[in-house]
């Protein structure tokens, strides 16, 4: 059976593609304008999905820059009414539709308490564009279903690309050219054992690492609203801690390893956990011969988990279905949450 999640899974690559084109001159103005504003650190504000995408972009800000990045609850405006004080601070929202109260009202109370606003919005000239000093669009086209995936993988370029420009990085906006026919590649990988290994489980664990655990957040929260699949994200860093202690036999861990630096890490945590019964997915590259799913490399090391999500969300989909439910119709769900 297909779905319009499905449709707009596969669709996504076609997106990247234009959004690459679309943004090519905005982005390198945008570039320029951060460069002469040099901000100090950055603060992030989205729900959901943009904020799984919000912590991607921080990870490679703070990677590339070594400038803090936070991610703000709006609530710390809508309801504490914080006094910001962000002189030579980047704002950053990032949302689909632009139209969330409290995105937009924090943006507004961050750019009153002295810091530079920019947008990430797939619907241009949004309430939340308008707020802000600077609107980039996503491209991603019309999502109808309620569960984001060609919107969250048009928002990991678009941060891939706002960095790449941001950085004056050659390499990485040369590799970027080449990511919608690897996100092409990715999105035709068999990933059925994770159905098979899924159909009937009841709760599982996602582990991902570094700028990856971003997508390991997106995973864990496309199994709660699609599958009804009670799914918690944790760094591998941080399993052996308090998490280890779900463990049972059987239990079931999807573990994101593409290549990249924390791959070693990833794959000696992958062992650990089969060697405590656990039902370990391993995502990694052909390279790993121990991998039950196919990652398909993505050129560079911080474009690996738009490659991993892209191959995710075509199994969720079918997932969805092969556990009975209907993905484009998540349980109490709407596409545009409006949280004051």
């Amino acid at each position: 059976m297909s779905s319009m999640m499905l449709n707009e899974a596969h669709d996504a690559p076609e997106r990247v593609a234009a959004q690459l084109t679309h943004n090519a001159e905005p982005l390198a103005e945008l570039g320029e304008w951060l460069r002469q504003c040099d901000p100090q650190g950055v603060v992030t504000v989205a729900r959901g999905s943009s904020d799984h995408a919000a912590s991607y972009f921080a990870y490679l800000c703070m990677q590339s820059r070594g400038i803090p990045v936070a991610s703000l609850p709006p609530s710390l405006t809508t309801l504490a009414r914080a006094p910001w004080k962000l002189d030579g601070q980047l704002a950053l929202a990032i949302s689909q539709s632009g139209q969330s109260p409290d995105l937009i009202e924090t943006q507004k109370a961050l750019a009153a308490g002295g810091a530079q606003t920019l947008a990430l919005v797939n619907t241009p000239q949004s309430p939340l564009g308008e707020v802000s000093d600077r609107e980039i669009a996503l491209h991603a086209g019309e999502e109808r279903s309620v569960a984001a995936t060609k919107s969250y993988l048009a928002t990991l370029s678009a941060c891939a690309q706002l960095l790449g420009h941001w950085n004056r990085d050659r390499e990485l906006l040369a590799v970027l050219e080449a990511l919608p026919t690897r996100l092409r590649v990715a999105a035709e990988q068999n990933w059925s054992p994770a159905i098979e290994a899924l159909r009937d489980a009841d709760k599982l664990m996602v582990v991902g690492r570094g700028a990856g655990l971003a997508v390991a957040q997106e995973a864990a929260l496309k199994f709660k609203e699609t599958c009804a699949l009670q799914a918690e994200p944790f760094s591998g860093a941080e399993v052996k801690h308090g998490p280890m202690a779900l463990i049972g036999p059987g239990y079931p861990v999807l573990v994101f390893a593409p290549p990249g630096p924390e791959q070693a890490g990833l794959l000696e945590l992958a062992e650990w956990l089969k060697s405590v019964g656990a039902r370990v997915l391993l995502a990694a590259d052909e390279d790993v011969a121990q991998r039950e799913l196919t990652v398909t490399d993505a050129g560079h090391a911080v474009l690996q988990p738009l490659s991993v999500i892209q191959s995710f969300y075509v199994m969720a989909a079918q997932l969805a279905v092969a556990r009975g439910s209907d993905p484009d119709q998540p349980r109490h769900l709407k596409k545009v949450t409006r949280t004051r």
